[in-house]
């Protein structure tokens, strides 16, 4: 049976899903280190970080060294897709368990970096997510595209190419053990 997006979706969510519970804390924490290595010496720039769901990397401590130096921004659910708002608290929890901050009537068209949340990335480092495509539709509207760094807690990936021609490519991948670069 050939792989297909949705099986590489169901096996990488598993995977995620059952992984070991009493290391989730310290591979965060390495993943953390690697992001901020990447991030080290950027000022004033918009990035667009994700508020991590329970099984998602979770990249906050990351995001709360950012936020002292550049404008922050996350998703907030717009019907098939998200806009970016600026990262605020309180956050609220909604739709799916995930918390957004308050909407904002300010139009964000620009970000120079974003990390998104993968749960697979096939060989040419496309995103395989949930399946709702709302990264997709997100990334489509954007006039430039930033640099996009894909996390993930633990890496899913295959060298076969199984995304579609809109799927969101990222320029880095990374893991708590493994980066990987897109090459040009």
């Amino acid at each position: 049976m050939p792989l297909t997006k949705t099986i590489f979706r169901k096996n990488c969510l598993d995977k995620i899903k059952n992984r070991v519970k009493h290391n989730k804390h310290y591979m965060d924490a390495k993943l953390n280190l690697r992001l901020q290595r990447e991030l080290k010496g950027i000022k004033n720039k918009k990035i667009l970080f994700y508020y991590p769901l329970p099984f998602e990397a979770n990249v906050l401590k990351t995001l709360q060294i950012m936020r002292q130096n550049c404008d922050i921004y996350i998703p907030f659910m717009e019907g098939e897709s998200f806009k970016m708002v600026p990262f605020r608290l309180p956050l609220k929890e909604k739709k799916f368990g995930i918390f957004e901050a308050g909407n904002t009537y300010r139009k964000l068209e620009k970000i120079d970096i974003a990390i998104v949340p993968a749960v697979g990335v096939d060989g040419n480092l496309q995103r395989v997510g949930f399946g709702k495509g709302m990264y997709d539709r997100f990334f489509a509207k954007l006039k430039k595209r930033p640099y996009t760094i894909f996390v993930q807690s633990e890496l899913c990936y295959t060298k076969k190419f199984i995304c579609d021609s809109y799927d969101v490519s990222c320029d880095l991948l990374l893991t708590p053990k493994v980066r990987l670069e897109k090459r040009i």
